[in-house]
């Protein structure tokens, strides 16, 4: 199973949401200059629908998909009144499924790792999310909710799949293809390269569906994975899905060891080269990031990091485009 490439579907339903608002797409000569390229193009998902990221596209689309089919002339505050979406979550992932749940009159319960920073948390509970700390590890803390969702008849909206579960993650990202649609509308010729950073893959996959169906083989796709967690490197490696080995990473959104299932089939059609960038490797880009006027994480800004390293096949006639995922943590 692949992920799906068209974006129609979202943008029709996104059309009917007053938070919804195209994110800019902006060139930034200085940072081209830096990275010795002829163009940058950078799709800024800070302010996404006032959710700090990318993922206000996925698990809200997914819960407004499931309210719509439920009853179309329904009032949306209490279309899935009774309704409990519960989810592990390195931070962001969790505020979409906060928001979408709080919308649509549901209920979220959203697991977190104890190394989930505190202020993802805090933001959590704002929208009305009740959290729940469990395990070391993204994975862990996975095996919670899902234990949770069986116990108390939950639903399990993960942006992550495996065999057996993949009707809400394959919504989930479909919801991203919106991203890669406004970036199609908004720039002026497909770029000859897209970094594009992955954790459990969902983003990427998404996105190099859409830029596969609207651009073709142009652009050369690149995977950008913490080298402490690259699960989709060693999956495409050894031909099957596996989970990788390591520390954990200062690239907390990013630092999933076992890929989806469904973006991984995607990403093994779809993608060119896959890449890992180091802990000093994404400290010191994001510091200079900062310093050319684009706040955000580790993890937010991994693609553009290992642009900043030097990656091979990238020469100085090379149009790059990459996404800045999300804010600041302490936004």
């Amino acid at each position: 199973m692949s992920p799906r490439s068209d974006a129609a579907a979202v943008a029709r339903l996104l059309s009917l949401c007053p938070a919804h608002a195209v994110t800019p797409c902006e060139e930034l000569p200085g940072l081209a200059a830096r990275a010795g390229i002829a163009r940058l193009h950078v799709k800024d998902e800070r302010n996404r629908m006032g959710l700090g990221s990318f993922k206000a596209l996925g698990a809200s689309f997914a819960i407004a998909q499931e309210a719509a089919r439920k009853d179309p002339s329904a009032d949306w505050g209490t279309a899935l009144q009774g309704r409990t979406y519960v989810t592990a979550s390195a931070g962001n992932h969790g505020m979409s499924v906060a928001a979408g749940a709080r919308v649509f009159g549901a209920r979220a319960v959203i697991y977190l790792a104890e190394t989930v920073p505190e202020a993802f948390a805090i933001r959590l509970r704002a929208r009305g999310a009740t959290v729940v700390r469990a395990g070391a590890t993204y994975e862990e803390s996975m095996t919670a909710a899902a234990d949770a969702a069986r116990r108390n008849g939950w639903a399990l909206l993960s942006d992550s799949s495996w065999p057996g579960y993949s009707e809400l993650p394959m919504a989930v990202m479909e919801g991203y293809l919106q991203l890669a649609a406004e970036v199609v509308a908004q720039m002026d010729a497909p770029p000859s390269h897209i970094l594009l950073q992955a954790g459990v893959g969902g983003l990427a996959a998404a996105v190099a569906a859409h830029v596969r169906f609207a651009w073709g083989d142009t652009p050369v796709i690149i995977v950008v994975e913490p080298s402490v967690a690259a699960a989709l490197m060693e999956s495409i490696r050894a031909g099957r899905l596996v989970t990788a080995a390591g520390p954990s990473s200062c690239m907390g959104r990013l630092d999933c060891k076992t890929p989806s299932e469904i973006a991984l089939a995607g990403l093994s059609r779809d993608a060119d080269l896959f890449v890992t960038i180091t802990e000093d490797e994404a400290a010191a880009g994001i510091a200079e990031l900062a310093e050319h006027g684009v706040a955000t994480t580790p993890s937010g800004g991994a693609g553009l990091a290992a642009l900043l390293c030097g990656l091979p096949g990238i020469g100085p006639d090379a149009s790059v485009l990459a996404i800045v995922s999300e804010g600041p943590e302490d936004a």
